[in-house]
């Protein structure tokens, strides 16, 4: 079977993607799905949950008001808007509910019943540690409600940097958190030292 699927998902992605640099966490998460997996996997099915996974956090998929938005399910959205997604791009369609199964069990809090979704859940973990995870949530100040401040910020990656680590399952991921897990303790204890009491 062609794999023209693959084009198709990732080009519908690219137009959806608002912010555009929310683009880039798909093709890097599905990258790092390759290194932990090491094959061990259904890969369509890896490579369609990787690219759709966050369709409802993109403007013009989620609401804006912001009331609406703190009550947004956008893993409900997406497992909604995937099937005819997937169908038009003509992803195989006795696939489409491991996809749906992975994409429901990505987040840190799931319990991946899957090597498929424990397997993207350890990326999508590692994509918030690290420069990456560093860059993605600094990004956020002043355009997203949970983060009006800097302090917002560095919150945040104090805690994915305390609890994060602890929910990696596999030792693949382990040994990839490794670098990242440093570099976002040395940005945080440079921040620490920095701010001198006066982080905004």
């Amino acid at each position: 079977m062609s794999n023209d699927f693959r084009t198709a998902i990732a080009e519908y992605i690219r137009h959806e993607a608002k912010p555009i640099e929310k683009y880039g966490h798909q093709p890097r998460l599905y990258e790092l799905t390759q290194r932990i997996g090491e094959g061990l996997y259904d890969d369509d099915v890896v490579y369609a949950a990787a690219w759709l996974h966050d369709l409802g956090v993109f403007v013009g998929h989620r609401p804006e008001d912001p009331e609406a938005l703190a009550k947004w399910d956008h893993v409900r959205y997406v497992c909604e808007q995937a099937p005819q997604i997937l169908a038009e791009a003509r992803f195989p369609a006795e696939k489409i509910p491991a996809v749906l199964a992975v994409i429901q069990e990505h987040q840190p809090h799931d319990e991946p019943t899957s090597i498929e979704a424990t397997i993207l859940r350890d990326a999508d973990i590692l994509e918030q540690l690290g420069g990456i995870g560093i860059l993605r949530t600094v990004s956020k100040v002043g355009r997203d409600t949970r983060y009006s401040i800097f302090t917002d910020a560095v919150k945040t990656l104090q805690k994915n940097l305390e609890t994060l680590p602890g929910k990696i399952r596999l030792e693949s991921t382990k040994r990839l958190a490794e670098p990242r897990i440093a570099a976002l303790k040395n940005f945080l204890d440079a921040v620490n030292s920095e701010a001198a009491g006066a982080l905004f």
